[in-house]
């Protein structure tokens, strides 16, 4: 197998198996979907000869999938990992910023529902819940800066490491009193520590995922050496610059919140809200539709409600946008090929992927630009009194 890729690839199998395969396997991926996004560009209901693609013909489409897959490996070229390099920079940090408006919509999402269902409640559960949230978010927050702050800066050389946590903790309180203001709470009722404290957490989780990203070995003690406590020995620290680690846990946590952002979007997009309505989803459509084909076969009860149970054929608008669907799965796989070799080029194999500064500004802009969006989504109702949020 190694000799093939020599020879008809010209790519080492070293390489073919490191960052590589990495990138050649997600722009696959990434171009599989962007394909399908061109297809499906303004596609508004079934009548559509190409909604049919995007429901059915699944053995073409995983053949395409595979056949693109197998035709990245034989470019004949180890100079194609740059532009993909570049690719995926543009194409993930786009990824993480739709990613971060999906998380403060979740955050106010959770919270106003939350708040509602106890105010017509009154349940006790559901006070209890936000008494435990609030206190044990912020409390875990607290623990968090403190554990960064002994592991994280305590080697000559981190003053930088320093002015992140303490920035970003600022930046927390500053958020959480913000959400407390006066004239927000006269606008947004509803927006208070349940958000702020969710926002927080994401906050703390982007500094930390920054600092164990660190090249510098004395402000970055490896997570293996922190639990065992063998951060000085030798031999230890030898094999762990050997051998490496293929997928830190950094990484674990960041797929975790790929995936479920994928799913939140895909909700919300075929949902009556604000997201699907930015994306050309159909929740809208979707009701006036069922609205319409209820209408129409008013004396038929069975038909009626069956249409309601069933909603298969979209006549009357998509349920959401396919070329905005496709759209966000092709920036996902550029998302998770930077995720993987964390936002550079590494070595030739996957060890030392959490090594430079690239993945730690990365992450550090995240987590400001975060706080910028849910600041302004405070600020904006009262900048805007008379616009509709």
């Amino acid at each position: 197998f190694c000799e093939g890729l020599n020879e008809y690839a010209g790519i080492s199998c070293a390489h073919a198996t490191g960052f590589q395969a990495v990138y050649r396997v997600c722009a696959a991926t990434a171009s599989f979907f962007f394909l399908f996004m061109l297809i499906m560009i303004g596609v508004k209901d079934s009548k559509d000869g190409r909604s049919a693609i995007q429901n059915g013909f699944w053995f073409f489409k995983y053949l395409l999938l595979g056949l693109l897959i197998v035709g990245f490996f034989f470019i004949r070229s180890e100079s194609l990992a740059t532009p993909l390099m570049y690719l995926g920079l543009l194409g993930g940090f786009t990824f993480i910023l739709i990613q971060l408006i999906l998380i403060i919509d979740f955050a106010h999402g959770l919270a106003e529902a939350w708040v509602e269902s106890y105010e017509e409640s009154n349940s006790n559960y559901c006070y209890a819940g936000l008494l435990v949230t609030v206190f044990g978010g912020f409390a875990l927050a607290l623990v968090s800066v403190i554990i960064m702050f002994i592991f994280y800066t305590s080697g000559e050389g981190c003053g930088l490491p320093r002015f992140f946590i303490i920035f970003n903790t600022l930046l927390c309180v500053g958020l959480t009193a913000l959400s407390l203001a006066p004239a927000v709470q006269e606008v947004s009722p509803r927006s208070g520590l349940v958000q702020a404290v969710m926002i927080t957490g994401y906050v703390m989780y982007l500094t930390w995922a920054a600092l164990i990203n660190n090249p510098d070995k004395q402000c970055n003690p490896s997570l293996i050496s922190i639990f065992t406590g063998n951060s000085t020995d030798p031999s230890h620290k030898d094999k762990e610059e050997h051998y490496g680690i293929p997928l830190p846990a950094q990484s674990i946590v960041s797929l975790f919140l790929w995936f479920a952002c994928l799913l939140y979007a895909s909700i919300r997009n075929s949902s009556n809200s604000s997201l699907g309505k930015i994306t050309g989803g159909g929740g809208n459509n979707y009701d006036e539709a069922l609205q319409l084909s209820s209408s129409k076969t008013g004396a038929d009860d069975e038909e009626s409600q069956s249409s309601r149970r069933v909603y298969d054929n979209e006549e009357e608008g998509v349920a959401y946008s396919y070329s905005f669907f496709h759209f966000m799965f092709a920036l996902a796989s550029l998302y998770v090929m930077m995720t993987l070799t964390s936002w550079y080029k590494p070595d030739n194999d996957l060890s030392h992927l959490n090594s430079n500064m690239a993945s730690v500004w990365v992450k550090i802009v995240s987590s400001w630009v975060c706080v910028a969006l849910y600041c302004w989504t405070l600020l904006a109702p009262v900048v805007f009194p008379d616009r509709d949020f």
